[in-house]
């Protein structure tokens, strides 16, 4: 499983009901319903992903994040998740206040477009980074937004959201060394745990 993922199942208490938005292939739901005796529904936009969903036992609904939430009423859930999917969205600011609308707190992981070998590829080769962690072309990218840390902080405090948890994760060694001192240079994944 992801780190990412590992890191999200320890801030999820047991027995939660919780909603992930862009679940894929439902990892994260399957893993939470057998450590955590968590119950809740995953939405994925992609067929494939949701007949996996379908094969591992997890709830899926088909829906566009960008349409909202419309469909859920307040407080509906203890938590919402949200994994690699803001940076994709078309107005990802109104999706995470949707989030804090329909769950009590919200979980958000994103990759760090201010991290130090994206900053470096576009200064020398004058190109947009393509990597493990961003492995598109800039003309194939689902990738429409650009957002570092120092970027969904200031989103944050504009919304008056409560940071309740913030993780920075890092694959290389380099990057791992330096991430809590410069997270927003150094790390590659943040993980948000969100409240109102």
């Amino acid at each position: 499983m992801r780190v990412d993922l590992d890191i999200i199942q320890n801030w999820i208490p047991p027995q939660s009901r919780v909603l992930d938005l862009g679940c894929g292939d439902g990892t994260l739901l399957e893993q939470l319903g057998k450590n955590k005796q968590v119950s809740g529904y995953g939405l994925e936009i992609d067929p494939q992903q949701i007949e996996r969903c379908l094969q591992r036992g997890v709830n899926v609904v088909e829906q566009n994040l960008d349409a909202g939430l419309g469909n859920f009423a307040d407080d509906s859930f203890d938590t919402v998740v949200m994994t690699q999917a803001l940076q994709t969205l078309r107005q990802p600011h109104l999706v995470v206040r949707e989030m804090l609308r329909v769950g009590r707190e919200c979980i958000i992981t994103f990759p760090n477009f201010g991290q130090w070998k994206a900053r470096w590829h576009l200064t020398f080769s004058g190109r947009m980074p393509v990597s493990d962690l961003l492995p598109y072309e800039w003309y194939d990218t689902p990738n429409i937004h650009f957002c570092t840390f120092r970027d969904f902080e200031v989103l944050c405090r504009d919304n008056n959201w409560t940071i309740l948890h913030r993780q920075v994760v890092s694959e290389s060694t380099v990057s791992r060394a330096f991430k809590d001192f410069l997270p927003n240079l150094f790390g590659e994944t943040a993980i948000y745990h969100l409240t109102r």
